[in-house]
């Protein structure tokens, strides 16, 4: 089966209304963070501040996402996303209300807390779904590889109209507004994804079969763990070192339409994926565009005006969305089926404490020395990715596509 074929399939199987819907659901997230960075910023006048918020914000939507993906495992998604989907679109609501230079910065750290804990992983939640939605189709192998580069390519989509909205509605509405924007965008389609039909076929398949009975660690599956890790630190530099170059340029309002550039050449990468050989085995190719992360982030350290800046994230992007695949890839492979919902939330979890560690110690550094040191720590985190993707190819490579 063709790459395009299974494109088809996938789309004549849920219907253009569940990929429009599982879109849409997952922008909010990519709103948030970004959005959070920039409101608490501009409010308080300090990146350390705006970093911390949206770093808080990852933090506790790490922390979150795994117990709602476990307990999605056991009870359903439907239940744990629609709950979540409100009350994080209340939090997003609630931390515009609190945020101003007047406000204690504890209660604008918890409320980006609480709000962070709230929130749906819509992505990772989708990719668990795409399993019992092919059960019963022919070539379901190729069917559930193509379905993972596409969220792959969904999922980087998503962080290409995120920071644009952001940016856009900052300008238009101010950051204010931007949030707002994402919370109703949340209430709706988050929970339009979770009461979707395609909700019941995981509840069916998770409840079944002694979900939870089995272990979901392991040495290769840590290892995917920290990759995330690292790919997440890589998005929270690059967004703050993204935001200090272009206030400097005095284009403050434009560091989400920036940043959203490095999700074309991801989208477009994540897309064609699909096309590759099955003999070229995820670890492979994780490999590949580990350094593919390196080559193409050191540039940033010389970058010093805005269309230099465009340039080196747009060509960066082509190495993102294979890497993260990958490693979602690679956990569908090495995790017992009824764990795929813990699993893919810990990878996403993983991904915002690495943004996180990004947004906050790059934050830092620009307050001190501006963009460079903040380019600094993505071209660092590549570093690590490339060095882990090395040492454990060997036990990744015989990870092997597991067949439902």
């Amino acid at each position: 089966m063709s790459a395009i074929a299974a494109y088809r399939a996938l789309l004549r199987i849920v219907g253009p209304a569940y990929i429009l819907v599982a879109f849409l659901g997952r922008i909010p997230l990519a709103m948030s963070q970004l959005g959070v960075l920039v409101l608490v910023s501009s409010k308080l006048d300090s990146y350390g501040a705006g970093g911390a918020a949206a770093g808080i914000l990852a933090i506790a939507n790490a922390i979150g996402s795994p117990l709602a993906g476990t307990v999605a495992d056991r009870i359903g998604q439907r239940p744990v996303v629609l709950v979540q989907s409100l009350v994080g679109a209340a939090g997003l609501a609630s931390v515009v209300l609190v945020t101003d230079p007047d406000a204690s910065r504890a209660l604008i750290f918890g409320v980006a807390g609480v709000t962070g804990f709230a929130m749906p992983q819509v992505g990772p939640l989708a990719r668990v779904r795409w399993r019992p939605i092919t059960r019963d189709e022919g070539d379901q192998r190729r069917l559930v590889d193509a379905a993972f580069s596409y969220e792959g390519a969904a999922d980087e989509a998503s962080f290409v109209l995120g920071p644009a909205m952001i940016g856009v509605l900052a300008i238009l509405a101010e950051p204010a507004g931007a949030l707002l924007a994402a919370a109703v965008i949340l209430a709706v389609f988050g929970s339009w994804f979770a009461i979707h039909w395609t909700s019941e076929l995981v509840a069916k398949s998770s409840t079944t079969g002694g979900a939870g009975s089995e272990p979901l660690w392991s040495v290769a599956f840590a290892v995917l763990v920290v990759a995330q890790l690292c790919i997440g630190t890589i998005f929270g530099s690059v967004q703050t070192g993204t935001a200090v170059l272009a206030r400097a340029d005095g284009h403050a309002g434009s560091a989400g339409l920036i940043h959203a550039v490095l999700g074309i050449g991801s989208v477009t990468a994540g897309l064609a994926i699909t096309a590759l050989p099955e003999r070229i085995l995820y670890a492979t190719r994780m490999l590949v565009a580990a350094v593919g992360l390196l080559l193409l982030s050191a540039p940033l350290l010389l970058v010093d005006s805005i269309g230099s800046l465009i340039l080196v994230i747009a060509l960066l992007g082509f190495a993102v969305a294979p890497y993260m695949i990958s490693n979602f890839a690679l956990a569908g492979i090495l995790v017992p089926v009824h764990r795929v919902g813990a699993a893919m939330t810990l990878l996403a979890g993983a991904t915002g404490i690495g943004y996180a560690l990004g947004a906050s110690i790059a934050g830092r550094l620009a307050d001190e020395g501006g963009h460079t040191p903040a380019f600094a720590v993505t071209v660092g985190a590549a570093g690590v990715a490339v060095l882990l993707a090395g040492v454990a190819n060997k036990a990744l490579r015989e990870a092997r596509p597991y067949v439902a």
